[in-house]
């Protein structure tokens, strides 16, 4: 090929690579929307504003009040100081002037959420989370006359779905001039916070009831149901139904209830503070506050709960009802359908740029230049190719969805957790890398009418190769692909369907474009001796990814079924040979060889099947961390000892793991991270199949692999993305 045609090739070669890696840069979702610095921060969830009342300046003895105002969107609430059953409180960090606290939140009273069989306590619509502001005596102005009142909030906004945000807040605030716009919106919230009770509360314990009488409330409640909500967590049952798991009643001016405690509950106390509201239907009386706390002292102690294996009941509740388990899957609304559809789209773009992916992408171009200028030609094949890739998608997708409901636990690539399954594209690739190094013609081992298909219906040959494009690729997980798959496996069939369709437009967007394109057509070089050349170099990245198959098989059943998938592949490779000859010996070596062939699979092929010993930790490179198994049971147990933990989600067929693994995992910085951090490291091996792992990524919204994960003690867990970054690693630790 001359200089001149090969920069041309190479420059088709580009467009399509750059098509598909354009939205890399351009179409980026933000897990974290509300990073934003300002006074109010919004996503499509919340609105949250940071405001302040200040009505005679920033002096000491005066009050001084800064609040976040969250403004929820219809369907979503955030959470009180005990979410109840599942989610996490709203939290406030703040970075104050020397000298200025700031106190704690006033919170108002919330309201009972159901969900399904959970009840969270919290707020929909508008809420203040009013803080005082402590200025001391001796406080000094700054010479501008203005403090800067810094904010790092955190909450977990829910609807069925729960997304962790948060926002970095900035007000300025005038320190001798009037603050006082939100005045009102502060009287409100501070009629909604509940009020001290003056009389007595006392609990006695009788087994796995608690017996609490309330003396002091107002004389109109009397008469009138209550609601109760207890700010210690993990103590009554917040989803316990009035009237039939709970009882409640008036003696005289005593409030009194029987409740059930809850069966996740730790060691006694000596006391618990309470929160009592007028039941729903029931508004407070005129000049009477919206609730009362109190604090009853306890009689008696209570068994501790026995422990139980798993992540925390607050977590586990959340997780179970993102995903419904054990109800029909709901039909998503428009918005979550549209993300996961544009997810799948984009996810399916940056497959392209998958190493696995390029010895199909480097043919299809060379199927570009064959055609040379027939346009017709050109576009057919982009059309054909497009829906070989879709339809391919579409049936893995349906295959995928179809075992699952037969109760597997499957997650995407779970084709490639069988050896057998492993072992036969082994076989493809070598058959297809013999090919295209010319060492046959398929044309030989087939009549000639079928022999002379891919000339007569090119289509048909472009069809199948976006058939085996969506098989290489079937391995990768691409950004922004993880979590559409997390979306679709939930979703509805149909919904689910056209995700898996959305991954496969993606994946052939950029050939198709190509074929339509004519500035495409005019970039290849002329069809000529250099496709010969061309195609036989392109054997060896298809060899190449022979050897990977035969590394992935030997994780999955050890050496002895690598070696023996390697002794068969030669067999096999001997018998294509054979079929070259001619005469009389091209049937007596062939009739030798499958014979020798046969009796080599059935002698050493069941190795292949076999699962292998797998080690019971693996070091890291720098030899300084050791990586553990992970189990549910051993991230419970660090859990409950307070010790961060990293869960890397992998499989010995996935590309992108072992890129990952090699890369930002043994960075010598990161490596330093975890240790300094006392951060342990667990590795979820799915190179073969596991159910725990899967039922673990679909309660991470997940559903294949790579994922990594940050668990905290206390915090919401961080998801981190697919093709992982030594930076990203080291911001997350950094909070630590």
């Amino acid at each position: 090929m001359s200089r001149h045609s090969l920069h041309r090739f190479f420059s088709a070669l580009v467009f399509i690579a750059a098509t598909a890696g354009w939205t890399s840069a351009n179409a980026q979702f933000s897990n974290n929307p509300a990073a934003a610095t300002g006074s109010v921060v919004s996503t499509p969830q919340v609105r949250a504003e940071l405001i302040a009342h200040a009505p005679e300046g920033v002096t000491p003895g005066q009050p001084v009040w800064l609040g976040l105002s969250l403004t929820h969107q219809k369907d979503w609430h955030t959470y009180w100081k005990n979410p109840g059953d599942s989610g996490l409180p709203t939290e406030l960090t703040w970075q104050l002037p020397a000298g200025l606290d700031a106190g704690e939140i006033a919170w108002p009273v919330p309201s009972l959420i159901r969900v399904g069989k959970l009840a969270n306590y919290g707020y929909d619509g508008q809420v203040l989370l009013a803080v005082p502001l402590q200025v001391p005596a001796g406080f000094k102005a700054p010479a501008s006359g203005q403090i800067d009142i810094r904010l790092r909030a955190t909450w977990l906004a829910c609807r069925v779905e729960c997304i962790p945000e948060e926002g970095s807040f900035v007000l300025q605030l005038p320190v001798r001039g009037s603050t006082a716009l939100h005045g009102a919106a502060f009287a409100q919230a501070q009629a909604t916070v509940p009020q001290p009770l003056p009389g007595e509360s006392r609990i006695r314990v009788e087994g796995e009831r608690l017996q609490l009488s309330v003396d002091g409330l107002p004389a109109s409640l009397q008469g009138q149901a209550l609601e109760i909500f207890a700010e210690s967590p993990a103590v009554l049952l917040p989803a316990a139904v009035p009237g039939k798991d709970w009882t409640q009643s008036w003696q005289g001016s005593v409030w009194t209830a029987s409740l059930p405690l809850s069966p996740e509950r730790g060691a006694s106390a000596a006391q618990l503070p309470l929160v009592l509201a007028p039941a729903p239907g029931q508004p407070p009386a005129a000049g009477t506050a919206r609730g009362w706390r109190t604090v009853a002292a306890i009689e008696g102690q209570w068994a501790p709960a026995a422990a139980r294996a798993g992540v925390s009941p607050a977590l586990a509740a959340a997780l179970e009802a993102n995903q419904q388990a054990g109800q029909p899957a709901a039909a998503p609304t428009a918005g979550a359908l549209l993300t996961a559809l544009l997810g799948g789209l984009i996810g399916g773009l940056l497959l392209n740029l998958m190493p696995c992916v390029f010895p199909v992408l480097a043919i299809k171009v060379m199927g570009f230049a064959r055609h040379g200028n027939d346009r017709r030609a050109q576009r057919l094949g982009g059309v054909a190719y497009t829906v070989g890739v879709v339809l391919s998608f579409l049936a893995l997708g349906g295959l995928l969805l179809a075992l699952r409901a037969a109760g597997e636990q499957l997650g995407w690539g779970f084709q490639l957790q069988s050896p057998a399954v492993v072992a036969l594209l082994a076989a493809l690739f070598t058959l297809i890398g013999l090919n295209l190094a010319g060492v046959f013609e398929f044309g030989l081992f087939v009549p000639g009418r079928l022999a002379t298909l891919q000339a007569r219906h090119p289509a048909g040959d472009a069809f199948l190769t976006g058939v085996l494009a969506v098989a290489i690729a079937s391995p990768c997980t691409a950004p922004f692909m993880g979590a559409a798959l997390g979306f679709a496996i939930d979703m509805p069939a149909p919904q689910a369907l056209a995700v898996f369709g959305a991954l496969g437009v993606g994946m052939a967007v950029p050939y198709l474009l190509a074929a339509w394109l004519p500035a495409v057509a005019r970039w290849l070089p002329r069809p000529g001796a250099w496709m010969d050349t061309f195609r036989r170099a392109m054997a060896f990245p298809m060899f190449a990814t022979v050897v990977w198959l035969v590394w992935v098989l030997g994780q999955q059943s050890g050496i002895d079924g690598a070696g023996a998938l390697l002794a068969l592949l030669v067999a096999g490779a001997s018998v294509v040979w054979a079929f070259t000859l001619q005469g009389r010996a091209r049937t007596l070596i062939a009739t030798v060889l499958i014979a020798f062939g046969a009796w080599l699979a059935s002698a050493i092929g069941p190795n292949m099947l076999k699962p292998a010993d797998l080690p019971t930790q693996a070091s890291s490179a720098a030899g300084t961390l050791a990586w553990q198994p992970w189990s549910a049971q051993r991230v419970a147990d660090l859990a409950a000892a307070g010790k961060p933990v990293f869960v890397d989600f992998t499989a010995a067929w996935c590309v992108t793991c072992q890129y990952n693994k090699r890369n930002a995992l043994q960075d010598a910085g990161v490596l330093a991270d975890f240790t300094k951090n006392e951060v342990t490291l667990l590795r979820a091996d799915w190179t073969r199949r596991d159910p725990a792992i899967t039922a673990a990524l679909a309660e991470l919204g997940r559903n294949g692999v790579p994922v990594y994960v940050l668990m905290v003690p206390g915090r919401m867990p961080v998801v981190m993305s697919e093709i992982l970054s030594v930076s990203e690693l080291r911001a997350a630790l950094a909070t630590l």
